[in-house]
């Protein structure tokens, strides 16, 4: 339920309190998934996730993941291509988490990367993606990876 009071970024979210939060991933036709590679001034330095953060205010889930890929690797998505895969509660970073599914072939030379948090991107295949998760290279909150992929 709505409560109409707006929280600001850096801001503690109160007891009881929600934020809206979205991860991105898109495939290609390939069946490879598009990875970026976290700036190393961010928290989990070097770590690649998907694309994602938060929703903003007016913004539904949807036009929140379409804007942040937009803002952080320059590329606009279809909101027809895009599926959301699941929603839950994360009671322990007081969010709604939805993560969405988008079909897109984007060349990695087309990506303009948000220099501020991203520092590359790549096309990574579900047994490459699987590796880095074994070996601690994805952002530890990417760890439902049989509902992704």
């Amino acid at each position: 339920m709505k409560t109409g009071r707006t929280i600001y970024r850096g801001e503690s979210i109160p007891d009881g309190y929600y934020h809206q939060v979205v991860s991105v991933w898109i495939k290609n036709s390939k069946d490879e998934y598009l990875l970026s590679q976290r700036h190393p001034s961010k928290n989990h330095p070097l770590r690649w996730e998907c694309t994602g953060g938060s929703v903003i205010c007016g913004e539904t889930s949807l036009q929140g993941a379409i804007r942040e890929v937009k803002e952080e690797l320059g590329v606009r998505l279809d909101s027809k291509k895009g599926t959301l895969l699941y929603r839950v509660r994360r009671n322990h970073l007081k969010d709604f988490y939805d993560v969405w599914m988008f079909t897109a072939d984007i060349s990695i030379d087309d990506l303009q990367l948000e220099q501020s948090e991203v520092i590359d991107a790549q096309w990574l295949n579900k047994a490459e993606i699987i590796s880095m998760y074994n070996n601690n290279q994805l952002h530890p909150l990417i760890n439902n990876l049989d509902e992704i992929l």
